[in-house]
């Protein structure tokens, strides 16, 4: 009943910048945390940036001072800002999110089907 979807993604040159973003919809009660994974081919997936619904935030140690998270609660939407791209950024995205589709049943995990993003010259 939750569905993810990402946009934002394509093709940069190394040092240049992307912004993806995430929309949630369907039957919303609240959402906790959100987030963005990432898989380059042959690799594991792997955590980028995480956001509480106060807005804490933490990164994966590569993207420090590079990429910033970000969400707005009233339209269910979380952003990641990616500046200073470089080669090794090039993976699929995944937008996550933790929702409660009820007021009494537990959060689930949802994902999004991702998106491509491609740092080359």
């Amino acid at each position: 009943q939750v569905q993810l979807v990402e946009s934002g993604g394509g093709l940069v040159q190394p040092g240049g910048s992307l912004r993806l973003s995430c929309a949630a919809s369907g039957s919303i009660f609240s959402i906790s945390n959100m987030g963005w994974y990432r898989r380059a081919p042959g690799n594991e997936r792997e955590l980028v940036a995480h956001i509480t619904s106060g807005g804490v935030t933490n990164y994966v140690d590569p993207v420090k001072g590079r990429f910033t998270i970000s969400r707005d609660n009233v339209k269910k939407t979380v952003h990641l800002q990616m500046n200073s791209l470089k080669p090794e950024d090039t993976a699929v995205y995944y937008c996550y999110a933790q929702a409660l589709t009820s007021g009494r049943g537990p959060y689930n995990d949802y994902w999004g089907r991702g998106t491509q993003v491609t740092v080359s010259s």
